[in-house]
């Protein structure tokens, strides 16, 4: 099975939160940076700053993490990005 991640983007003002999941973070935070999609929740509410991942061996075990990152409130999503990231600086993956 493959490996997955489980991230979270916000905007510049980081007054936005977005949990996602994929297989292959550098290519996912790419697009969401170059807005592919122009009705997607990520280039609505420009979340082009990446704030907090996490790797997992499986894709399955990712998707229940993130599963569990979107049940939880802000606050708990806040003190997971700031206990690894306290500046909220953008984790950029790859070359831009």
């Amino acid at each position: 099975m493959k490996p997955g991640y489980v991230y979270i983007m916000t905007n510049k003002n980081n007054t936005t939160l977005y949990v996602g999941v994929t297989s292959d973070l550098e290519r996912r935070v790419k697009e969401h940076k170059s807005k592919k999609d122009l009705k997607s929740f990520t280039a609505r509410y420009n979340l082009n700053k990446l704030v907090y991942h996490e790797a997992h061996q499986m894709i399955g075990d990712a998707i229940a993490r993130e599963k569990q990152l979107k049940a939880g409130n802000r606050a708990k999503k806040i003190a997971l990005i700031e206990s690894i990231n306290p500046e909220w600086q953008d984790l950029i993956i790859g070359d831009e």
